[in-house]
């Protein structure tokens, strides 16, 4: 294999690596995001839930079997 070919393949395996480890950040961000998402959304249920409940409901809505049932 010549200098120029090996060269070559380094400067992709470098690039490459550059590459995968960019898309693992991204990734991970992604991650703490969601995360950071479902704890509000969570947040959001409760609430609700307990708004339901203080207006004098029985079972919040999102806990009572639908009329049809």
């Amino acid at each position: 294999m010549s200098d120029e070919r090996l060269t070559e393949l380094e400067v992709q395996i470098t690039h490459q690596a550059a590459a995968i480890e960019e898309l693992s950040e991204v990734v991970r961000r992604q991650g703490d995001e969601i995360e950071l998402l479902k704890k509000r959304a969570d947040l959001l249920l409760r609430r609700a839930a307990e708004a339901e409940v203080s207006e004098g409901g029985t079972a919040p809505l999102a806990d009572q079997r639908p009329p049809h049932w």
